[in-house]
């Protein structure tokens, strides 16, 4: 990741599809809010969905999302990240609704494999627990195309049957941006605004829009030891194991999720502009170079997803 680009790209860089880009996802913000009865945005406090944030003030207004934000906290969250989040949604007036894996797995419907097994892969049980508790009838979510093979086949609007799960040969078509968000009751939609963004796009427009990202994001000193080609961040609860040697390098995360699996990468971009120019000469997705539980199979996401995973 530590590959530059030329500073003297940035000049000849055009923004100017940006435009249209985030005009698509206003679009698809207000039609949310027309088509649905109770939806709600997913909200992690990373740039994805700050991003979203974003658009969305420019859909609706600042103080005006007419959408609940909702987080699933595996309890095992970067504090960088869940201050931020909090200090964002308080910044907007926005109602956050935090659910925990936690509380399942206190509910005994969550029950890991052994006290170390990640979090991240039960989110899905608890984020289904939160749309029928809410009855939410659609989600909104920050993934995108580039990201992953599964996420390539996904559709803007991703129908879910009654038990939350996408079936892939069941997704309809979206010619023209004329979307069916026809549902029985019982089932429910995943919506990604964003979904025709690339890395690159995101912190392009992060860039041109100054938006304010936790401190993780960008070049800091950490404690890492070299696993199965990735950096894995030294925590509790990612401790070194026998002979692993921890080195300190200069690091950010492309990504961040769970602690347990999301993974830092070598650089020392320190602004927006900064990452514009590593992204561009990027060989390895975001997810597939920081991500250790997309690493289990090439299939590993697909399989999640359709058990209800975001």
């Amino acid at each position: 990741m530590n590959a530059r680009v030329d500073t003297s790209v940035l000049t000849h860089l055009s923004n100017q599809h940006l435009d249209a880009l985030e005009e698509e996802t206003i679009f698809i913000l207000r039609e949310v809010a027309a088509a649905f009865e109770r939806p709600a945005l997913l909200f992690s406090g990373g740039k994805d969905s700050l991003v979203m944030l974003r658009c969305a003030e420019k859909a609706f207004g600042a103080g005006r999302i007419p959408y609940p934000l909702l987080m699933i906290d595996t309890g095992h969250n970067f504090p960088e990240v869940t201050d931020f989040r909090d200090q964002r949604a308080g910044e907007l007036g926005a109602e956050l609704i935090v659910r925990s894996v936690e509380d399942s797995m206190a509910r005994g419907t969550v029950r890991l494999a052994h006290p170390g097994e990640s979090r991240n892969v039960h989110q899905s049980v608890t984020l289904l627990e939160a749309i029928e508790e809410f009855r939410f009838d659609a989600l909104i979510g920050g993934a995108r195309r580039d990201e992953e093979k599964a996420r390539a086949k996904e559709r803007i609007f991703s129908h879910r049957d009654g038990f939350g799960q996408w079936q892939p040969k069941a997704q309809r078509p979206e010619l023209w941006t004329l979307f069916n968000t026809r549902i029985a009751p019982g089932e429910h939609f995943r919506v990604f605004p964003i979904s025709n963004w690339t890395e690159l796009d995101v912190w392009q427009y992060i860039d041109r829009e100054a938006i304010a990202l936790p401190s993780i994001y960008y070049t800091h000193k950490r404690e890492v030891v070299e696993r199965r080609g990735l950096l894995v961040p030294v925590t509790p609860l990612t401790p070194p194991k026998d002979g692993e040697q921890i080195v300190v390098r200069d690091v950010r995360f492309r990504t961040v999720g769970d602690i347990t699996c999301t993974c830092p990468v070598e650089s020392d971009a320190a602004t927006a502009a900064d990452i514009v120019l590593e992204t561009l000469a990027a060989e390895v997705s975001e997810r597939g170079a920081t991500r250790m539980d997309d690493k289990t199979s090439d299939a590993s996401m697909e399989k999640r997803k359709k058990d209800g995973y975001f």
